[in-house]
Parts: structure tokens; sequence; C-alpha cells
């Protein structure tokens, strides 16, 4: 599916390289051959992702072709950001990026750094200009997110966005509406819309974790399929995979055999069963 106005034709399933931020070398590189073998071209990291650049270099350096690559920066200054992101360049050993997002652009305060003179944003067109980034894009979750979206894609012309998109956070209706006023400003202007979490079942309730993941996934592929075929049946989204390398295999199992959306009952069932609660409330 077209990259927003990108040019780029993505997968819709976008690779959450998060998952690549505390595992070893010889994990990363079983996943990339994942990715490789079931077709994925377009990879998503952050300066924030623990080991996660370093771990995508030596794949970067093989085979940068293969893959839109975006990643992020949370820093708000001009020169924290354009350091930020050189140094996100050193680790992926790549001399551009497709796609460098403002990471986590959420409170008031932040956005106004960011987007003001001075700022994270300027950073970013001065790179284009320079060839080291191609698009820019802005990223967040929260229950507020959406309204700050629309708030950024009226300062600056982003060539994508990212926020939370699943059935059970769609439930809330303050959160609905805006999501949908985002998504429509996206359908008008061709801005690539990622969504992410949506195969959170909770957050965690017990100190022991069992996934890499800040949220309790959910586990049982049947569930996964659910729930990742939901989002899919959204035709203008992509769909990020969850920041574990052992939840990612049902996920991309999930995308393979979609068909059509699960109807509101089964999602329902799914929540009850499960006991979900959103992760924004």
């Amino acid at each position: 599916m077209p990259f927003g106005k990108t040019g780029h034709v993505s997968t819709r399933i976008l690779f959450g390289a998060a998952a690549f931020g505390s595992v070893t070398q010889e994990e990363a590189d079983q996943t990339m051959e994942l990715l490789l073998a079931s077709g994925i071209n377009h990879i998503d990291t952050a300066a924030s992702y623990g080991e996660s650049e370093l771990r995508l270099g030596p794949w970067m350096q093989r085979c940068r072709e293969s893959f839109f690559l975006a990643t992020k920066t949370a820093d708000r200054t001009h020169q924290k950001a354009k350091d930020s992101l050189h140094r996100s360049l050193e680790r992926l050993r790549v001399d551009h990026v497709d796609l460098l997002q403002l990471h986590a652009l959420i409170t008031r305060e932040e956005w106004e750094v960011a987007m003001g003179p001075g700022g994270a944003l300027e950073a970013a067109m001065e790179a284009r200009d320079a060839g080291l980034v191609r698009f820019i894009g802005v990223t967040g979750h929260g229950p507020e997110i959406s309204r700050r979206h629309i708030e950024s894609l009226e300062r600056f012309a982003f060539d994508s966005v990212l926020l939370p998109y699943s059935h059970l956070q769609m439930q809330h209706a303050d959160y609905a509406r805006e999501f949908e006023e985002v998504l429509n400003i996206c359908r008008q202007r061709n801005v690539a819309l990622q969504t992410i979490k949506s195969t959170a079942c909770r957050r965690w309730n017990q100190d022991h974790h069992t996934s890499a993941t800040w949220y309790e996934p959910l586990t049982e592929q049947a569930d996964i399929n659910k729930a990742v075929h939901w989002v899919l049946g959204q035709p203008e989204v992509f769909l990020n995979t969850p920041g574990d390398i052992h939840v990612l295999p049902r996920v991309l199992a999930a995308a393979a055999c979609f068909e059509s959306r699960p109807t509101d009952k089964d999602m329902q069932e799914l929540i009850e069963q499960r006991s979900m609660c959103a992760l924004f409330e």
C-alpha cells in the first residue's frame, strides 16, 4: 500500500524495531531473516529504543534497499535533534533514513518547543534539505494524541503520523471521535497513518513481565488474529508490530491469513475473555 505521498509501497505490517531494544545480535539476525522471508519491507526504529539501531546496522549495510527505514528523535531542540539524527545514522550504518519522526510529541510544552523557532522540526527540515532525511513524521500516544496530531498537521505538512489504534481503545468515545478526525485529515492530505498497540491486552498487573513490551500483550494465536484482523479491517492504516520478537511471528501469521474484520460481538467476547483494559483512558 502506498505509504502516504512518499512514493514507497510499504507492506501494511511495519516492523516495530523497539523489539530489538535488548536482544542479542543473533536474535536480531534471526528476526531479520523472518522479516525478509515474510516480505516485510518497512522498519520503524528510534534513537531511544535501546540497542535497536545497533542491531539493525549490519543489516542496513547489506540490504539497505530492501527496507523503507524510519527512525525517531525524542529531542525537542534543534541542536539536540540534529545530534540525535547523526548518531542514528552512524549506528544504523547509513547515509540517510527515509523517515525521521518527532517522537512521542505529546505535552503542550514539548510541542511548543519542538515546533517552534530553534526546535526539532527545524532540524528535521534542515536534514531533509541536506539529503539526510527524505520525509518527516510525528508520533505519540495517550488519550489526547489525536488532538495533538491534528495541531501538528495544521502547523506543518508531515508525511506520516503514528498513534494507538485497537478495537478496545476505540470504545472510548472521545478517543474514537478524534482518531476519526485524524484519519479524515490523513485521507484528504495523503498522509501515512501508522498504528500501534494493536495486540495490547492491559497494563502489567504483576512485577514479573513475561514479554519485552511495557504492556501485557495478547499471546494466543486466535486472540492475536482477531486483534490484528480488526486493525487491518480499516484499509487506510498501517500496523506497527509489537516490541517483542517472540510475539512478532504470531502477528505476521495473523496478517498472512487476514480476510475480513471481526464483528463487534467477536471483539467484545475477546475483551471479556481476556479481561482486557485500554492502555489510555
